[in-house]
């Protein structure tokens, strides 16, 4: 029998050629040639107020919350590829993980969306930072909602300029940096995952 892990892939942002999309839309082929089946969603699909818990305590957590929850329920990791605003998290990804962490039930059975999940991280910016300090706060707000962050992480740098016309890396080291992100997460989710396939 062999394990073949469920990663869900999306960026961080939803402006219109943003470089965090251009890094998930690669990462999203590194995991296909690596034996996972990876879903790509958009958090455009996902709307969400600003999380707020007397909003919350009038009408519920929001649809799109428990939509999204479902989503990272029913996958073994997920690979988020942010871009870095004033040096941490964008906001919309830091409402989005806020309000899914708000999620405890699907209906009558119980939810906890993140319980069990992995998580491999990459980053995007124009700058020589490469987006990497937004990376540590990531980091630890998923770790915080009990999500494991595996190790390696790919940083792209100038990212103007980091892409061929097939939107792939044109450096070899930052392909090798996104081939060792996903190695590692597909591995990690391996060995969480309880779905067998023949």
């Amino acid at each position: 029998m062999r394990i073949i892990p469920k990663i869900l892939v999306f960026a961080g942002s939803l402006r219109s050629g943003a470089f965090s999309i251009s890094t998930a839309d690669v990462a999203m082929k590194v995991l296909a040639l690596q034996g996972a089946e990876v879903t790509r969603i958009s958090l455009a699909d996902y709307p969400l107020p600003i999380m707020d818990q007397d909003l919350e305590k009038e009408k519920g957590v929001p649809d799109n919350a428990l939509n999204l929850a479902r989503q990272i329920a029913a996958h073994d990791g997920m690979l988020i590829a942010s871009p870095e605003y004033n040096a941490s998290i964008p906001p919309l990804l830091k409402n989005t993980l806020d309000w899914v962490s708000r999620v405890r039930r699907d209906g009558t059975r119980a939810l906890k969306p993140f319980e069990g999940k992995v998580a491999g991280l990459c980053s995007s910016s124009d700058g020589n930072f490469a987006g990497v300090r937004g990376l540590y706060h990531l980091r630890a707000v998923l770790m915080a909602c009990r999500v494991e962050v595996v190790t390696p992480q790919c940083s792209v740098g100038r990212a103007g300029e980091a892409f061929d016309e097939n939107g792939d890396f044109r450096d070899e080291r930052l392909r090798r940096q996104m081939e060792m992100v996903c190695e590692a997460l597909i591995e990690r989710a391996k060995m969480m995952s309880t779905r067998l396939v023949p």
